[in-house]
């Protein structure tokens, strides 16, 4: 099951994507996919509806956060050992984590703003976690039960103020509109192994970044217990895994970065597809 939220900042809709591509509307069953709809339960009664039934929701439409109030949005950096490589870094003997500020998330394909005076913002394709059921001290081997399902994150980074302003990695990662999410969550059943997933991204037609998610450092069950025990996980909280190579970091001869009017593109195999363009400082873009 591939469900979405849909409409205009601040009128946005639940909704699912039927298996033609078609958006269908999910309002009448409930007002908003929110943290509270992520357990067995309720992803049980949404996949028994009949999306035939439901009304089509006109195209094209924004896609927003694929949840309403995800609480926390956790990240692992260093997590593909090339992208470590390519990043000058050791690969870590344990995942390293951060956060990244919940006023960052937007919805895919909504406008990037650079910070004012940016000069190094980048990007990271990266395979999101959306936690279904809460985890605290939970076992590698039954921690996907707590996984509801996976979406695409763009984890974008400002490498001046993540390496540059004192060694602390939020600073580069938080700044609004560094994180669009979306545009599904795809439902934990329809991704039978996480660990073997295409990813991609694309800077103004030009292919970057191509991985699998094989070949991350740690994988998405190692993650998820092991962050369970530092922090309790809740429904709606959403684990972004890392990125593998070919950021804008990593270019030679020399690092490439984003300016406005650079387009992105990115998807993860089975879980759709972002595209943005990047503009320069303007407030209005990210209150609008």
């Amino acid at each position: 099951m591939k469900l979405l939220r849909f409409g205009p900042k601040g009128q946005e809709k639940p909704g699912l994507l039927d298996a033609r591509g078609v958006v269908r509307d999910l309002s009448g069953l409930l007002p908003d996919l929110t943290s509270a709809h992520l357990g067995k339960a309720w992803l049980d009664r949404l996949a028994s509806v009949d999306p035939a039934q439901l009304p089509r929701v006109e195209q094209p439409v924004r896609f927003a956060p694929v949840v309403a109030d995800i609480g926390k949005l956790i990240c692992v950096g260093l997590n593909y050992s090339d992208h470590a490589a390519e990043s000058g870094m050791a690969v870590p003997s344990e995942p390293v984590l951060f956060a990244k500020a919940t006023s960052s998330i937007i919805g895919c394909n909504d406008p990037v703003v650079l910070p004012r005076d940016s000069v190094k913002s980048d990007w990271e394709v990266e395979l999101g976690v959306v936690i279904g059921t809460r985890a605290r001290y939970v076992d590698i081997n039954n921690a996907l039960d707590h996984v509801a399902g996976y979406c695409v994150v763009n984890d974008l980074s400002e490498r001046e103020y993540q390496l540059e302003r004192g060694g602390q990695w939020d600073k580069g990662k938080g700044c609004d509109t560094f994180g669009p999410v979306g545009p599904w969550l795809v439902t934990a059943d329809e991704v039978p192994d996480p660990q073997n997933l295409d990813m991609w991204l694309d800077v103004n037609g030009k292919r970057y970044q191509a991985g699998n998610t094989r070949t991350m450092v740690f994988t998405v069950a190692h993650l998820v217990s092991y962050i369970s025990r530092f922090m309790t996980l809740n429904p709606g909280d959403v684990i972004s895994t890392g990125t593998p190579p070919g950021v804008g970091l990593g270019q030679k001869p020399e690092p490439v970065y984003l300016k406005p009017g650079d387009r992105m593109a990115l998807g993860i195999e089975g879980l759709g597809r972002q595209d943005q363009t990047v503009h320069a400082w303007d407030p209005a873009l990210i209150d609008g």
